[in-house]
């Protein structure tokens, strides 16, 4: 059915058409739509008048059998029942009232068809929202996968990163996945950054490692905030996702399989001294991770701010408005879909 803005519309067009010179039929045919129904509604008007069928249907419920489904729909017995269930008892017993479809159908209009209580479908909601304004109170960290020469095996790359800074404060590579190395390793981590109690949050996804009992409590005992993601939602950990694919997609990453556990320990050495104090990254304005996790980012960024002024200077013309934006990242943000959960203040490193 054409609404009657679209009629209005369909008219102006074809009017429009007729007065430059061009025949109604073909304007109507572009439109797919006959003459004779635009004549229609250019006499008539555009309003639709009809009333719809005036005939009960025969196959028509009547109101004692519709009763007689919110009966048996209510009962003891089938309360628990869906119609696809109810419809083959009743009739296992000689009784037939209706089809499946139309005991759904009154289910729906008695508001009946929903999720019991002990049936819910399973929700997550997302994870809570940080702000990191500094180095080490926001920290993500995960496992991923290093392939061995054999097929089918693997080795565990142990990582985790600041995501203020982007730097990787702490990583190790190991034979298999437990919540004990990960504990060691978030300790190692927490020591060698002086983290205090409250100081940090660690995020991560909801792998078993992750929410190990043996990790839990090593968290607490830090006095360190978890943080999980949503299951199988990858862009609720981005920072720790986004690092593995710059790891793998570097064209250093080995093609062929690691040979053994130290040929893959002394690959990571190499990777974490590249990245961390080599890499000039994107997300931080183009400094390296640890340049920017010591705060010698404002410095560099200052300077070369001074050298696109002093370059304008010399060469205005090259220069339609400002240099080049190289003021220092603010912030970085975990989770900031939802700016109503962010917290009203960062985490605050103490004094």
């Amino acid at each position: 059915m054409i609404c009657e803005a679209d009629k209005k519309e369909a008219l102006e067009l074809v009017k429009e058409a007729s007065i430059a010179g061009a025949r109604k039929y073909k304007a109507a045919e572009l439109l797919g739509l006959p003459v004779r129904t635009l004549e229609r509604w250019k006499k008539q008007g555009i309003c639709d008048n009809r009333k719809g069928s005036r005939a009960v249907p025969a196959n028509k419920l009547s109101d004692a059998e519709q009763d007689e489904i919110v009966k048996v729909l209510e009962s003891s017995e089938f309360s628990n029942s869906n119609p696809n269930q109810i419809v083959p008892a009743l009739a296992d017993r000689g009784r037939y009232i209706a089809s499946e479809s139309s005991f759904y159908r009154i289910l729906k209009k008695l508001s009946m068809n929903k999720h019991r209580q002990a049936s819910q479908p399973s929700t997550h909601k997302a994870p809570e929202a940080y702000i990191a304004a500094g180095p080490n109170q926001v920290w993500s960290w995960d496992i991923t996968y290093l392939p061995l020469l054999i097929k089918g095996t693997f080795l565990y790359l142990y990582m985790v990163m600041d995501i203020y800074s982007r730097k990787i404060v702490g990583y190790q590579v190991y034979t298999y996945e437990s919540g004990e190395l990960g504990a060691d390793l978030i300790t190692d981590g927490c020591v060698r950054e002086n983290i205090v109690e409250n100081q940090l949050v660690l995020h991560s996804d909801n792998g078993a490692p992750m929410k190990s009992l043996t990790m839990l409590a090593k968290l607490q005992e830090l006095g360190v905030i978890p943080s999980f993601s949503r299951p199988s939602v990858s862009d609720d950990n981005p920072y720790s996702e986004s690092l593995f694919r710059t790891m793998k997609y570097r064209p250093q990453y080995p093609e062929k399989p690691f040979k053994n556990l130290t040929d893959a320990r002394d690959w990571t050495d190499n990777f974490v001294d590249w990245y961390n104090n080599r890499h000039l990254h994107s997300g931080i304005n183009f400094v390296t991770p640890s340049s920017r996790h010591d705060g010698n980012d404002v410095d560099i960024l200052a300077k070369r701010h001074q050298v696109y002024i002093d370059a304008k200077a010399k060469r205005p013309e090259r220069w339609s408005g400002k240099t080049r934006n190289w003021n220092p990242i603010a912030e970085a943000g975990l989770n900031k879909r939802n700016n109503a959960k962010i917290q009203e203040s960062c985490l605050k490193k103490a004094a």
